[in-house]
């Protein structure tokens, strides 16, 4: 079995971290991997949204230590080993414009914690555990956590997360915004693809752009979010999902999009 596993079934494409006897920890050859297809489901029009998740219980357990154990690497070597390699799946979700769900069974650790934080949405079974732990190895966050949790559940709440690197529970998670959704462990992927199906109905043109315009307004003013909103406005309002869209709500039917 490969350690990252790709498929695609009812326009919903699913990456497999398939480590179960390391908890999913990732080497380097695994997140090039897991990069690429990332990328081949933005590129791919089949694919409409995509779920990532982990087999054996563990969703990941960051970086797979015992794979660099003993290796002597200078600060430049050190940093490239991050911007080079690591960095591949982060920068390649900041291109992906369709939905990205994590369902978390079990551990999300270090960069396995910050790789679900990456996702749009996170659904959580009842027995997952999100921990920071880098601290307790002497490091700080490297694939992006000092950024992302902050932005997901507050400042206070993040350094908190941060400083200790305490474990939280499924329900903390969700109640402080870190995750959408809690499952018991058996229902968890059901729920997952059940609303996964539910996005991949919708027009996928109208979902991307609002993905889209979303992260644009974390970085924008009002004033710029509108004159770009009014940008996509016009282009969605020219495509045939539209007028189907429209149709479809008139008719009290569903709709059949095509992404055109």
């Amino acid at each position: 079995m490969a350690d990252l596993d790709y498929t695609v079934r009812d326009g919903i494409a699913t990456l497999l971290l398939n480590r179960p006897a390391r908890r999913n920890a990732f080497t380097i050859d695994m997140v090039h991997t897991w990069a690429d297809a990332l990328a081949e489901a933005q590129e791919d029009p089949g694919v409409r949204v995509i779920v990532v998740t982990g087999a054996g219980g563990s969703f990941c357990s960051g970086v797979d230590l015992a794979a660099f154990k003993g290796e002597k690497r200078t600060p430049l070597e050190e940093k490239e080993l991050l911007t080079r390699n690591v960095h591949r799946v982060a920068l390649t979700l900041e291109d992906v414009d369709k939905p990205v769900i994590a369902a978390v069974a079990g551990p999300a650790v270090g960069a396995g914690m910050d790789m679900a934080l990456l996702c749009d949405l996170r659904f959580a079974g009842r027995g997952a555990r999100f921990s920071e732990g880098y601290i307790k190895v002497g490091l700080v966050p490297g694939d992006g956590g000092c950024w992302l949790l902050p932005r997901t559940v507050g400042t206070s709440t993040a350094l908190r997360m941060l400083w200790t690197g305490d474990f939280v529970g499924a329900d903390e998670a969700l109640r402080i915004g870190l995750v959408d959704e809690v499952h018991e462990d058996a229902d968890l992927m059901d729920a997952v693809y059940a609303y996964a199906a539910r996005l991949a109905e919708r027009p996928p043109v109208a979902i991307r752009a609002i993905k889209r315009a979303v992260r644009q307004g974390a970085r924008h003013d009002l004033r710029t979010a509108l004159d770009l909103i009014s940008s996509h406005m016009a282009v969605i309002t020219s495509t045939e999902d539209s007028r189907e869209a429209f149709a479809a709500f008139q008719d009290k039917r569903p709709g059949v999009f095509t992404g055109r």
